[in-house]
């Protein structure tokens, strides 16, 4: 890739909140080396950005997405009433999973991959599951975040709700067969580290233990962390209650799951006692502001106490600056105390997870960070000052401004222009999303 000159850009950082007019930034390969005012001088350089004076923020971060959903948008087959969380799930998304094989399964995750670049996220972080075809699925999804160029994380949805016993083994096999896969990319020079894994299961409650004892030998033959589901329906606690006699965190950390890399997702009935353990092991929550609603489970009202925050989709795409948006305005009117400014970090700290995984520096334009990178064209009517940034992306800012992405150094789009044949990627995952929507029809 050589060396990258961005000249006359407008900086500003998130995580802290910075603004910095007419700087240049130089990109070495895949880290930023160089920011400030004269920073080229003497650089030898292989590409000159001159951004004129357009916006450069870090790039955007999905902590939380289901690649599996990519094809499902606007869905024609017969799915009967759904009055509540169970029933969506049974009759939509455990059959929309059971129908994706291994060509859709690469679609999926192209077609996600490219929607998130397009909003300026640089990295997605994704939660799998394809039941009739497990077994070499998330090298699919891979593929997809590849033949893109987008930084992604991905894992297997562990769960026994199909195939009991052996369900769950081979949900854990295929965990950890891609958590090998990517450490020997790792080990590659001629590869590029792009993808990490994580060790996936569905929830609780479609787990018996003896999956989420083979999960936690798999965190720690991998030195990967958990990314599950838990407490998205009341459904959750009462399983737990029921059949187990314990709160769900107190469940899970029995197994020694609740660690610094573990992603728990939802939470929205989580006890205070529940809360202050996940605080407590340094522990993720991902908030899904749209999902929940759409799903009509709840509203998380516990999110200024969770220490390590951060804003997923679940699935509704990747455009996590309508995320941030719907994750405050749902806030407000749920007469929450949380303001911009408290939703942009909990965005932001999607890059503390990546650092975590991928032993990198993410989130900031700064030297020795991984050059993931947003330029915008935004133009403000009003002045733009760190104390605002939040307020401009609540209320301005947004996907349609970004102009041009990159991840890892490398340019992924330019001036809203893929650097190969989009369009017939959009037509190839039609075709498959029609031939998906046929075989849910047959699934029952």
């Amino acid at each position: 890739m050589g060396i990258t000159v961005i000249k006359n850009a407008t900086v500003i950082g998130f995580a802290p909140c910075e603004v910095r007019k007419n700087v240049e930034i130089i990109i070495d390969n895949d880290l930023i080396t160089a920011v400030g005012p004269s920073a080229s001088e003497g650089v030898d350089a292989d590409k000159i950005i001159d951004v004129k004076g357009k916006i450069v923020h870090p790039g955007m971060v999905c902590s939380h997405h289901h690649y599996y959903s990519g094809l499902s948008r606007g869905i024609t087959a017969n799915i009967p009433p759904s009055p509540d969380f169970i029933s969506t799930l049974k009759n939509l998304w455990w059959r929309m999973d059971r129908a994706l094989d291994e060509e859709s399964t690469y679609y999926s995750s192209l077609i996600c991959s490219l929607d998130a670049i397009k909003a300026g996220t640089t990295a997605v972080v994704d939660h799998h599951a394809s039941p009739n075809f497990i077994k070499g699925s998330l090298h699919q999804i891979k593929r997809g975040f590849e033949d893109t160029g987008l930084r992604g994380m991905t894992c297997y949805e562990v769960t026994d709700r199909n195939g009991g016993l052996a369900e769950m083994q081979a949900g854990v096999e295929e965990n950890i067969a891609f958590a090998k896969e990517v450490d020997a990319d790792k080990k590659d020079p001629e590869r590029t580290y792009l993808v990490e894994a994580a060790i996936g299961g569905h929830a609780p409650f479609t787990i018996a233990d003896e999956g989420l004892e083979m999960m936690a030998d798999a965190i720690s033959s991998t030195g990967r962390g958990m990314h599950l589901h838990i407490a998205e329906d009341a459904y959750d606690i009462s399983w737990s209650h029921h059949h187990y006699g314990m709160d769900i965190i107190d469940r899970l950390d029995s197994f020694g799951l609740i660690d610094d890399k573990a992603i728990l997702v939802h939470g929205i009935f989580l006890s205070d006692d529940e809360i202050d353990l996940l605080n407590e092991k340094d522990a993720f929550l991902a908030h899904n502001a749209r999902s929940n609603m759409n799903n009509h489970v709840g509203y998380n009202k516990n999110l200024p106490k969770i220490k390590n925050l951060l804003i997923g989709s679940d699935g509704i795409g990747a455009d996590m600056f309508e995320e941030m948006k719907f994750a405050f305005f749902k806030h407000r009117d749920a007469g929450g105390p949380m303001w911009p400014g408290d939703f942009l970090p909990a965005v932001a700290r999607g890059n503390e997870l990546l650092s975590r995984y991928f032993g990198s520096q993410f989130g900031r334009i700064a030297p020795g960070y991984k050059a993931d990178l947003v330029i915008s064209d935004y133009q403000s009517p009003t002045p733009l000052v760190p104390e605002n940034i939040a307020g401009h992306i609540a209320f301005g800012l947004g996907s349609g401004s970004v102009n041009s992405v990159i991840v890892d150094g490398k340019i992924v789009m330019e001036n809203r222009e893929f650097p190969f044949d989009v369009e017939k990627m959009y037509a190839d995952a039609s075709q498959q999303a029609k031939a998906v929507w046929d075989r849910v029809d047959s699934l029952v």
